[in-house]
């Protein structure tokens, strides 16, 4: 009796970790995932701004639309601005070089970084050496002290957290959540952007849409083809631009004397938020510097701790939750191995805002000629981007027919369906690469290594199905006895130096 009741706990954990939860109407998951052949792609639509670029990969490729995801590449040069925007799906965002500044507006959520007056006297002596707004702030100064004290700390600025980003780190963005960043380093700032299309928390359809708060953005996925979706979106565009207005963020469609009620403001600034003389598209260069409230590095972890107060609600699940991790540095390894590489994951039980996205992250950082153990994903469909260096990828499908077999290079992505074969093997130069995954505990099962299927069949059974003998079933079994990262065998290297 207890151990059939252990025996189906055990059953109800793995099938409610292979659960999807994700939306695909059936026509979708029966022929748009009925994939012969995968590609290794670069980016197909490119946007160059005053200070950056965004690169997207067209959605609306078939491996795409069997994952249900969509990806770009963001660099936002020094002193940059990404423009607020938020998105109808969850995102995971991977910092591929640079470093900077991220913000992420979560609604309900405290102001948590107050200006005091200290730091505001400080701004207000700077600006006045470097002659930039020396009257205004003059002007609000004596405004504070004509008005009293607690005016005076009402005028200082307060906004939520801002977090510093770097090389390594996984961020993770709720959908619907805005976020800005800022390139404050002293190189380019380079973002890969999974948003995941499919997911449950999208309530659209799966075209990925980007709702910018400011600017004049352009059309970051660019169709392929003219579908009904991308005729639809066009024909909105010229409707949008018969109305007389050619801005499109957010605020351009509503009346400028409404917004300007609905603000308490007056009209010239209800003109400005539309941008209606505003042509910079969604990266702009900052003029001087941005100085907004951030602690000293050292103070960072007690300001997290302080101000746990007051949550209800939304708050409760977001607010004070950890929203990126760094999962670059070799200490974070999951799998290591000296002769092969490490493994770093980050899922639902590491990063648990993860567990409400349904999404996960996995780094790769493999030694030359180092392989991958062939393996498939029980419940998560895989996007690899190769941040550095190159390998040999095969993707097998159900009818063991090879969908991709090809040497991948730095820059490139392919996707990985689930339950398909994938085997990497790094060339001379090594392999880095970040995976994102369509489920916040993807579980894999390996064909190769000391956890793998083979080992875990008698040797029996392998020597009926592959019709050899015990001895041979057991060298099968027992060959590797590493996990995941494997280095490149013997008879590999012996055959390489006959040849």
């Amino acid at each position: 009796m207890a151990r059939s009741l252990a025996l189906s706990l055990c059953l109800l954990v793995l099938f409610h970790g292979c659960s999807a939860y994700r939306q695909q109407s059936p026509s979708s998951q029966q022929n748009e995932c009925m994939l012969n052949q995968i590609q290794a792609r670069e980016p197909d639509n490119r946007i160059e701004t005053e200070a950056g670029r965004i690169e997207s990969w067209d959605y609306n490729q078939d491996d795409f639309q069997c994952a249900g995801v969509a990806v770009q590449r963001i660099t936002v040069e020094r002193n940059g601005l990404h423009l607020p925007f938020y998105t109808n799906s969850p995102r995971l965002l991977y910092v591929v070089q640079g470093r900077g500044q991220l913000g992420m507006v979560i609604p309900g959520c405290p102001e948590t970084f107050e200006e005091t007056e200290q730091s505001y006297e400080e701004q207000l002596q700077g600006s006045q050496q470097q002659g930039q707004g020396q009257q205004g702030r003059q002007q609000i100064g004596r405004q504070q002290g004509q008005q009293g004290q607690q005016e005076s700390f009402e005028q200082l600025d307060r906004h939520q957290k801002v977090r510093p980003v770097k090389e390594g780190d996984v961020i993770a963005v709720p959908a619907g959540v805005t976020t800005w960043s800022y390139n404050d380093g002293d190189q380019s700032l380079v973002f890969v952007c999974l948003q995941d299309t499919s997911n449950l928390h999208n309530q659209l359809d799966q075209i990925p849409r980007r709702f910018y708060l400011a600017g004049n953005p352009q059309d970051e996925f660019t169709q392929q083809g003219q579908s009904r979706h991308s005729i639809a979106r066009q024909q909105g565009k010229i409707r949008h631009q018969q109305q007389g207005n050619n801005n499109n963020n957010v605020f351009a469609g509503f009346d400028t004397r409404l917004l300007a009620d609905a603000l308490n403001i007056d009209q010239q600034t209800a003109q400005q938020l539309q941008g209606q003389n505003d042509n910079r598209p969604q990266i702009v260069r900052v003029q001087g510097r941005l100085d907004f409230v951030q602690p000293p590095e050292s103070m960072r972890e007690e300001r997290q701790q302080q101000g746990r107060q007051g949550q209800n609600g939304f708050e409760e699940v977001f607010c004070h939750m950890k929203m990126k991790q760094n999962i670059g540095k070799p200490s974070m390894a999951d799998v290591f191995s000296p002769q092969a590489g490490r493994i770093s994951v980050l899922n639902g039980l590491s990063m648990p805002v993860l567990r409400h996205l349904r999404l996960s992250a996995e780094r790769g950082f493999f030694y030359n000629n180092a392989i991958y153990s062939p393996h498939w994903n029980l419940n998560a469909h895989e996007v690899y981007y190769v941040i550095r260096g190159s390998a040999r990828v095969q993707v097998v499908n159900d009818n063991g027919e090879t969908i991709l077999d090809d040497q991948v290079r730095q820059g490139q992505l392919f996707i990985v369906p689930q339950n398909h074969a994938v085997l990497q093997k790094a060339m001379s130069n090594g392999y880095e690469y970040i995976a994102f995954k369509t489920q916040d505990n993807a579980i894999i099962n390996t064909l190769a290594g000391r956890t793998s299927v083979l080992r875990a069949l008698p040797d029996v059974v392998l020597a009926n199905a592959y019709q050899m003998d015990r001895q041979q079933a057991r060298n099968l079994k027992y060959n590797r006895q590493e996990t995941v990262a494997l280095s490149s065998s013997r008879s590999f290297q012996s055959e390489r130096a006959s040849a």
